[in-house]
């Protein structure tokens, strides 16, 4: 089976979450990620958190699969030589490293027009490479902060709260493949790449536009409302039997499921009780109706209560930690939770692609090692022979 991607070759000169995690999703598709790494250390998400030493981290591992590794080091003039080759027979470049830094290395997008023009240049970046904030640093939780999502995250009364979903990082990875496809679409029309730019504040921003119209329905900001889904009742997390941290369903009955949700709890008296009737009723008495529902839950498990509101049509979920996530069989059966047997390491558990093709199936293939396609990539693409390969190793180029 061909792949979406296939004949695509994209440089990978991302570290940490962002763009690896762009990269990763493309590579998945069929494009020939070949991830640029410098000789000493390559990516420094190798080293970070490790759990096994002088072993790749498991953060590297879960955003480099089904890419090539090359190492190259930069700093040399032989380096930069074989760079310019790399780019003359690339589609894409995706970098995130501080704005200008790039340039400074001499490969500004002058620079990489005249070598390649039909070359995609994709950048990620804190706030952008212009506006008031872009000279400033940014991570994750600074991005939800700057983009507005921990401003509505939390419970009434408590402080703005960080969610651990990596809306920023990996959110913005997501943003940029986006870019990236329709950049390389444009390309068919006119012949010529272009920079395509996505900043970590944009992103979060763009997941955060409900917010933003309630802001303009209500006139003042949004208020942060804990689990509470709008004034639907049932409309938050309810605790489930046996009382773990993480037992807890979210019920989410929407007034024309009034009716399925009461047979389905055996609660059929609750129909012709005028202070649960109608939608403002059940607002108005929501304690007492999230009392009611809480009583039948606790009695249950959260997955013995999603099945019975689910085969009653009633939106339900348990509040699943992960390691049920990683023992998920549906899940499993969507090849979303994929086991992988790396060097050295033996099994670890990772995400599969997310996106589901008919026609392009995502095989998931192991991250390489530092360095491990230098010398296919180079002789392939660059033709570098075998004698200069070796120099290139002792003269500490690749």
């Amino acid at each position: 089976m061909s792949k979406a991607l296939e004949g695509i070759r994209i440089i990978d000169m991302t570290h940490n979450q962002a763009g690896p995690a762009c990269c990763q999703i493309l590579a998945w598709l069929g494009a020939d990620v070949i991830k640029l790494e410098p000789p000493k250390g390559g990516d420094v998400a190798r080293v970070v958190q490790r759990d096994i030493p002088d072993q790749d981290s498991l953060f590297f591992l879960v955003f480099n699969a089904n890419k090539r590794s090359l190492t190259l080091n930069l700093k040399s003039e032989e380096g930069k030589k074989l760079f310019r080759k790399l780019l003359a027979e690339s589609d894409v470049l995706v970098e995130n490293y501080s704005p200008g830094a790039l340039k400074r290395m001499g490969f500004g997008w002058d620079v990489i027009q005249e070598i390649n023009p039909k070359l995609v240049y994709a950048t990620v970046k804190g706030f952008g490479t212009y506006g008031p904030y872009s000279h400033f640093k940014s991570f994750e939780p600074i991005a939800q902060a700057m983009g507005g999502a921990m401003s509505i995250t939390g419970h009434p009364g408590g402080p703005p709260t960080y969610n651990w979903a990596a809306i920023g990082d990996s959110g913005t990875g997501m943003h940029l493949a986006i870019g990236i496809l329709a950049a390389l679409q444009q390309r068919h029309t006119t012949g010529k790449g272009q920079e395509v730019e996505v900043s970590m504040q944009d992103a979060v921003l763009n997941l955060n536009r409900v917010a933003i119209r309630d802001h303009q329905r209500f006139g003042k900001p949004k208020e942060r409302t804990g689990n509470q889904l709008g004034n639907t009742v049932p409309g938050t997390t309810y605790p489930t039997s046996p009382g773990g941290p993480n037992d807890y369903v979210f019920i989410f009955a929407q007034p024309q499921m009034w009716e399925a949700f009461l047979g389905a709890i055996d609660r059929p008296d609750l129909k012709d009780n005028p202070k649960f009737a109608t939608g403002e009723a059940r607002w108005e008495n929501r304690e007492e109706m999230d009392a009611i529902v809480e009583e039948w839950t606790k009695t249950k498990t959260k997955y013995e209560v999603m099945k019975i509101l689910g085969d009653a049509g009633v939106p339900s979920g348990a509040v699943q930690d992960t390691g049920e996530l990683i023992r998920d069989e549906h899940l499993r059966e969507r090849e979303m939770i994929v086991d992988i047997d790396f060097p050295n390491r033996g099994v670890y558990h990772t995400l599969g692609c997310p996106i589901k093709l008919s026609d392009s199936h995502a095989d998931i293939v192991r991250p390489p090692l530092l360095g491990e396609h230098t010398d296919e990539v180079l002789e392939g693409l660059c033709g570098v022979d075998p004698q200069d390969l070796a120099r290139l190793h002792d003269d500490g180029v690749v």
